[in-house]
């Protein structure tokens, strides 16, 4: 790294302040419709950041360096911070009394749309902090699939789109433009959000409530405006419209986009979304069987449960209808194992990913051939292409990795005196950007208002290295990184 590429970076990080500054006076706005006197911390916070950001982009201007995967990956993890920092200050001066630490957890829980809350109380909360909480989902969500779909690809450490996977020549791309394609992508993903926000009202919602839930939709979030989350509804039309929202929301927008513009309807055909949508269905039904025959559930109530869980945990949403983990051991051991599975690559989801996983398979299938024909030559294949093998030390280098940090979380975490199961599942579920853990404490029925701050402050940083594909994060620690 040298000056030039440090100035720009904090450039960027400036015009991007600018526009958070901008985002804060949305939530005012919403505090002064409502009569909330909240209003003028907004506008304070937004008058202070944009100074701060207006100030150093100016003082920051100059000649652009060259574009490279250092700059990249500087620059990806300068905003992310930007964007934690920012969006926790008017949750920190807020009335609600929160620590430092509660504060940049609700924030970094927002922007990398996972959902947990530090917050208790949520049905008596200022309106102005319940939409800048889920705006900040709606803008993380925006940043994660660009991220996905522009930035990891071509920096080969994750985040395969579709027509990255698909094809490395440029002239394969769904356009031929950036430009292009990330106006269509803005449309569709607005287009979604409104979408959700109308079927939300028709249901049953009212109009701030349904805006809310669907931007925490859209993102995969899962921020609610109540306690009980999707339970407060106790609506089953409603958990309908968010299963299938959420579900849509969790494939990759690369295929959506070339669908709903080009009327491209072999995207659909990509082997990940088969899949997700394959074991989406899995368990949701055996979810909903067992709940039926378990706890003498009617089996449309309890497929209704079901689906909308499952769904809520494999898009990384954390919406809950109710208190899943006491439907029976089955419930508990299906949905931990769930929380590490996520939804399809260039989407809002985290976790693993179903197209990391599918090539996992792939490489166990070709390694069992192998064994009975050591001289044979197996490609392991995507759909109809062959995976490069540097892709596959990739996913193996990502997977290994994730564990390891899991593993790592979960130690600390007992360290710092909760139960195991306290501990592994609020790491995999931080990681994952899933929301709500497991357990009488950080379960759906519970939140992270109780964890102490520095274990909030471990898991705050499981939530960043999961939504940017850990090794974005890692590759900062390396020495030859910072040198020229």
């Amino acid at each position: 790294m040298n000056a030039t590429q440090l100035r720009a970076s904090l450039y960027i990080a400036g015009l991007c302040g600018i526009y958070l500054a901008a985002a804060m006076f949305l939530p005012a706005a919403i505090d002064l419709y409502y009569g909330n006197r909240d209003w003028q911390l907004f506008a304070a916070c937004g008058f202070m950041v944009g100074s701060f950001s207006l100030a150093c982009t100016l003082a920051t201007r100059g000649s652009t360096p060259v574009v490279s995967k250092r700059l990249a990956f500087f620059i990806v993890n300068v905003l992310w911070a930007l964007f934690s920092l920012v969006g926790a200050l008017p949750l920190y001066l807020s009335p609600l009394g929160l620590t430092f630490s509660q504060s940049l957890f609700e924030s970094i829980s927002a922007i990398t749309t996972t959902g947990s809350t530090v917050i208790a109380g949520l049905d008596n909360v200022a309106p102005g902090i319940l939409f800048w909480r889920s705006l900040l989902h709606w803008m993380g969500g925006i940043g994660i699939v660009a991220l996905g779909l522009f930035v990891l690809p071509f920096l080969r450490v994750g985040g395969m789109s579709f027509f990255k996977l698909e094809s490395s020549d440029t002239g394969d791309k769904p356009f031929a433009k950036l430009a292009t394609f990330t106006r269509a992508f803005l449309a569709v993903y607005v287009g979604l959000t409104l979408a959700c926000t109308i079927a939300y009202d028709m249901t049953g919602m009212g109009h701030f409530d349904a805006l809310n839930h669907a931007m925490a939709t859209v993102a995969t979030g899962g921020f609610s405006t109540h306690d009980a989350s999707f339970g407060h509804f106790q609506s089953l039309p409603l958990m309908w419209v968010g299963t299938v929202f959420m579900t849509v929301c969790s494939l990759p927008f690369s295929i959506m986009i070339l669908f709903a513009v080009r009327r491209r309807t072999d995207t659909l055909f990509d082997p990940q979304v088969g899949f997700f949508l394959g074991y989406l269905c899995l368990f949701s039904c055996l979810l909903g069987v067992y709940h039926h025959v378990h706890n003498d559930v009617a089996l449309p109530v309890a497929l209704t449960h079901s689906f909308f869980n499952i769904s809520s945990i494999l898009s990384t949403t954390g919406f809950a209808s109710e208190d899943y983990t006491l439907w029976g051991p089955f419930a508990l051991g299906l949905a931990l194992f769930a929380t590490f599975l996520g939804g399809c690559s260039g989407s809002t989801a985290g976790g693993i990913k179903a197209y990391r996983v599918l090539i996992l398979i792939g490489v166990m299938n070709t390694g069992l051939k192998k064994l009975l024909y050591p001289n044979a030559v197996y490609p392991v294949r995507y759909g109809r292409k062959s995976v490069d093998p540097d892709i596959v030390k990739g996913i193996f280098l990502f997977v290994s990795l994730y564990m390891a940090i899991w593993v790592t979380g979960s130690l600390i975490l007992t360290l710092l005196g909760y139960d195991l199961l306290t501990a592994i599942s609020a790491s995999i579920t931080c990681l994952s950007n899933v929301g709500p853990g497991i357990g009488h404490i950080i379960g759906p029925a519970g939140n992270f208002s109780t964890i102490s701050d520095p274990a909030l402050n471990v898991l705050s940083v499981l939530m960043l290295l999961g939504r940017l594909e850990v090794l974005t994060v890692l590759v900062l620690f390396m020495p030859m990184f910072w040198k020229n």
